[in-house]
């Protein structure tokens, strides 16, 4: 009896001993990769702006008095969010410090409701430059108004211009800019016009589809990544054609409006039919190129400095998706078409995790805000 109880003893022992070094061999896990100390909003078929604390990844609302956006823009210092409503009638403007709706306006008039294509926001003057019409509706049908560009003060609610666009029923007018002073308008239409916003006269013009260097044919800028750029300047995809064989080429281009320069490296054949969406780092080292076609999906990075593609990484992706960075650059987000995001690592492009959102994110309405101090910072470092 005590052979057989010193006999369990020792496997007891022994057992114990095995399972103490297997707790001392155990490798450490690893710390949680986290995108920095910023906040992601987007829009949301809930009729909320959502708010993604990037250090925690919490999820918060901002319920809107004005129903789901249809687009979002956020001014450059970060402090506004500017939400065009679903009808494209009415905007609400987003204080994100404090996480509330501080604002609504519209340019609808009695019995005349505004029908906006396009907007841009001059926020340190709190000044808006849109492109709308008016459209009546009468007893049996509807009369639509002619389109009308108009600059309009968000802080005492009025217009201060407006004008017939310079393309009349033509004009598209859904991508425009303010200079960095406020005091000029680029209208990008087939090519740029630039407009003195006091008198809303066009002052200048530039064909940005000019050969960027010589041997080069004309060229088209495509998705880009303005988060990071100096203000007046923005880095694009460009695609230019071989004037001898017609062959695209596709390559990036820092496109500076003051200066009406184009910096621009190729990166090789532009392929037809693929899906190109565009994302920076904050210290401009890196790109990434989210290249979508059907059944075909494959991460693109490039080296900034180098001026090349150093890989391209196959993976499964879903359809209509959308890509950025987060503010320490050590994330990539895939966003859109959905209520998901995934985090994948940005030096190796690994999957990590996928956040789940309560309610389905809206198109053009997805940002990253970086902390004042820190965009400040990136942002003279990027420029040395």
């Amino acid at each position: 009896m005590n052979s057989t109880r010193s006999i369990h003893a020792l496997a007891s022992l022994a057992l114990t001993g095995l399972a103490t070094i297997g707790t001392f061999a155990a490798a450490p896990a690893a710390p949680k990769v986290t995108g920095g100390n910023g906040t992601l909003f987007m829009g949301a078929y809930s009729g909320d702006i959502l708010a993604v604390d990037e250090a925690t990844e919490k999820v918060s609302k901002i319920p809107l008095k004005m129903g789901f956006p249809y687009i979002v823009r956020m001014s450059r210092d970060t402090t506004r969010l500017y939400a065009l409503n679903a009808d494209m009638e009415h905007f609400e403007v987003v204080d994100t410090a404090s996480k509330q709706s501080v604002d609504t306006f519209s340019l609808s008039e009695p019995g005349k409701r505004s029908r906006v294509s396009g907007y841009a926001i001059d926020s340190p003057r709190q000044v808006i430059a849109i492109t709308h019409r008016l459209i009546t509706k009468a007893v049996d049908h509807f009369e639509i108004g002619e389109m009308r560009l108009v600059l309009y003060d968000m802080k005492d609610h009025k217009v201060l211009q407006s004008m017939a666009p310079p393309g009349g029923e033509d004009s598209r007018l859904n991508n425009m800019r303010f200079s960095p002073d406020g005091k000029l308008l680029y209208l990008f239409e087939r090519e740029i016009l630039i407009f003195d916003t006091a008198t809303m006269k066009q002052v200048d013009h530039w064909d940005m589809s000019r050969p960027v260097e010589p041997g080069l044919g004309r060229g088209n800028a495509g998705s880009a990544d303005e988060t990071e750029d100096d203000d007046g300047t923005y880095t694009s995809l460009f695609t230019v054609e071989d004037p001898v064989q017609h062959r695209r080429l596709l390559g990036i281009g820092r496109i500076n409006l003051s200066r009406r320069t184009v910096d621009y490296f190729p990166l090789g054949p532009a392929e037809q039919n693929v899906r190109l969406n565009f994302a920076l780092t904050p210290d401009h080292n890196a790109g990434f190129i989210l290249a979508q076609s059907i059944d075909k999906y494959e991460l693109w990075m490039v080296d900034m400095n180098g001026r090349h593609v150093t890989k391209k990484i196959p993976f499964e992706g879903r359809p209509r998706m959308a890509i950025h960075t987060s503010t320490n650059g050590k994330l990539l987000y895939i966003y859109e078409a959905g209520n998901t995001i995934d985090y994948y690592d940005a030096a190796d492009f690994k999957f990590l995790r996928t956040l789940t959102l309560d309610a389905d994110m809206t198109y053009n309405s997805f940002h990253v805000a970086a902390p004042r101090s820190a965009k400040t910072s990136t942002t003279a470092t990027a420029r040395q």
